[in-house]
């Protein structure tokens, strides 16, 4: 288990810029996350919930939506990083998403983080990051994202 890194307030969350958080422990990406994930959001392609027609498919078999690896964020950023002194933290938004390469079901996902800013707004900070999740055994990452958390004192 990872010992996430304890953030206090303003000053503890501007002394993170450029810190690299290292990476949480995999997590089992399952065709039932998969097939929750699609009745969430509509998207039921059968590279996604029709196990037996994705394995004659480009991937061997179903993968993960690429959104669906995204929406992992809020189960790994917590390993990795926890804020403190704040009276709310919000999700802010994305400046950019990549999706290189696929996450078979079955296989085990992790994610990084580098915080590339932290910069005073109004009330308290902006937090810039680079999240990389990576596929156990795969050279390239599956999703990487630059994402903006707000945390408001």
């Amino acid at each position: 288990m990872t010992t996430p890194t304890i953030v206090s307030g303003v000053e503890g969350a501007l002394s993170l810029q450029g810190r690299d958080l290292g990476y949480t422990p995999y997590l089992e990406v399952t065709q039932e996350q998969v097939n929750l994930f699609a009745d969430a959001t509509g998207d039921h392609q059968w590279i996604h919930v029709d196990p037996e027609r994705a394995r004659t498919g480009p991937f061997g078999g179903p993968i993960a939506h690429g959104y669906l690896t995204l929406s992992l964020t809020p189960a790994f950023l917590p390993q990795l990083v926890q804020f403190e002194g704040f009276s709310m933290g919000v999700n802010y938004g994305c400046d950019k998403v990549r999706f290189p390469a696929p996450v078979p079901v079955g296989s085990r996902l992790r994610c990084g983080a580098t915080v590339d800013a932290v910069t005073g707004i109004t009330g308290g900070v902006q937090v810039t990051m680079t999240l990389t999740f990576e596929v156990e055994g795969q050279n390239k990452p599956s999703c990487v994202a630059t994402i903006l958390l707000r945390h408001y004192v």
